[in-house]
C-alpha cells in the first residue's frame, strides 16, 4: 500500500520580518513496516535546508531565512509504502502484567514511564481517572482498549477550543479538545498504570466511511504502548481506534514539546498567522497541484515591539 502525502505550512507576517529560524519534522519514518520511498521539502523564499536525525531516528530538517520577508511557505512531499500491521489478538494473558512489569525493570524505558513536559498528572487528571475507574484489567492489551474507548466517549472534538500549548487540565475541565490533548491525556494514564508510552505525531488517510473525528486537513497525533509479546501498539482515542494501515508515523517522542511539525522563532515587529494544508492520497489518486490555502487575510495589526515570536501547529 503506497500513500502519497503532500503538507503545506505558511506563516504571513503583518509586516517585513528580518530572519525565520525554523526546523521542521515533517518526513515520515521508515520502520515498523513503514518505509519512506522519497521526501522533497522545500521554502519560499528558498533556504539551504540541513537535516540530521536525532536519538529516537525522527528525521529533523532546519533552515535559516536571512533576508527581510512577509511570508514564509513550506513545502513537504512524500511516497510512502505502508505493510498494514497485523491486528492484535482480542486480548493478552493476564500473567502478561507480570511479564510487562519484568519488561519494565530490565529495560531502560524511564522516558516513556515517567512525567513529561505535556503528560503529567494532576488534580484533573486524577478526578478523571477516578471517573473512567482507571486500574489494571485482565490484561494489559484489553485495559488500553478499553481506555481508549473511554477516552472517546468521554471528550467532545472540538478544534480550536485548545492551543498548541494548552495543558491537559484545560481539555480535562471542558471535556473539549483535539488529537493532541486527548493523546496527551491517554500517554498520562497509561504510564500511571505502568505502561511505557510514547507520543506519535503523524497523518491519518480518511475515507468517507470510517468517519473518523480528527480533521482531513491536518496532521494527526495519537499514542504507542509496549506490550509483552506485540511490541509497540498504536491507539488513537481521537477517532477510537487501534492504529492500522491508514496511520503514517513521522516522528515519536515522550510527547508533542519533542516533536511539533514546526519550531522556530522570526525577527522584527509583526503579529504571524498559520495556514496548513494537508492531503493525503493512495497512489493511484494523486494529490492534485494546487495547494487550497485561503488567501491572506485582512487587517493586520503589528505589534509595537520587536519580538521573538514562536512558530508552532497544533495536531488536529
Amino acid at each position: 500500500m503506497y500513500y502519497s502525502i503532500r503538507h503545506i505550512t505558511r506563516f504571513r507576517y503583518s509586516a517585513l520580518v528580518s530572519e525565520s529560524v525554523m526546523e521542521v519534522r515533517m518526513q515520515p519514518r521508515s520502520d515498523a513496516g513503514q518505509r519512506c520511498r522519497s521526501f522533497q521539502l522545500s521554502t519560499t523564499p528558498r533556504a539551504a535546508i540541513t537535516s540530521y536525525r536525532d536519538y529516537l531516528g525522527n528525521t529533523i530538517h532546519h533552515f535559516d531565512v536571512p533576508g527581510r520577508h512577509v511570508q514564509l511557505s513550506i513545502t513537504a512531499e512524500a511516497l510512502v509504502e505502508l505493510t498494514p500491521p497485523a491486528p492484535p489478538p482480542p486480548a493478552l494473558a493476564p500473567a502478561d502484567w507480570d511479564a510487562l512489569d519484568r519488561m519494565t525493570a530490565e529495560q531502560d524505558l524511564w522516558d516513556v514511564l515517567a512525567p513529561s513536559h505535556f503528560a503529567r498528572p494532576s488534580a484533573d487528571l486524577r478526578a478523571f481517572a477516578t471517573d473512567v475507574r482507571l486500574s489494571r484489567g485482565a490484561d494489559p492489551l484489553s485495559t488500553l482498549i478499553e481506555l481508549t474507548t473511554q477516552i472517546y466517549d468521554s471528550f467532545e472534538y472540538a478544534p480550536d477550543t485548545t492551543s498548541v500549548h494548552s495543558p491537559i487540565e484545560d481539555a480535562l475541565r471542558e471535556r473539549r479538545g483535539v488529537c493532541q490533548d486527548l493523546a496527551h491525556i491517554m500517554i498520562t494514564l497509561v504510564r500511571e498504570l505502568g505502561i511505557p508510552c510514547r507520543y506519535v505525531s503523524g497523518y491519518l488517510f480518511h475515507r468517507h466511511e470510517d468517519h473518523d473525528r480528527s480533521e482531513e486537513d491536518a496532521s494527526h497525533a495519537w499514542v504507542e504502548a509496549l506490550l509483552p509479546g506485540l511490541g509497540w501498539v498504536g491507539f488513537d482515542p481521537t477517532n477510537n481506534l487501534v492504529a492500522g494501515a491508514r496511520h503514517i508515523r513521522i516522528a515519536i517522542g515522550r510527547d508533542y514539546a519533542d516533536v511539533p511539525p514546526t519550531r522556530g522563532v522570526y525577527k522584527g515587529k509583526a503579529t504571524s498567522t498559520l495556514d496548513v494544508a494537508v492531503r493525503v492520497s493512495p497512489t493511484e489518486a494523486p494529490p492534485p497541484d494546487d495547494d487550497t490555502l485561503p488567501p491572506a487575510p485582512l487587517g493586520w495589526q503589528p505589534n509595537e515591539a520587536d519580538a521573538e515570536a514562536q512558530q508552532q501547529q497544533q495536531q488536529q
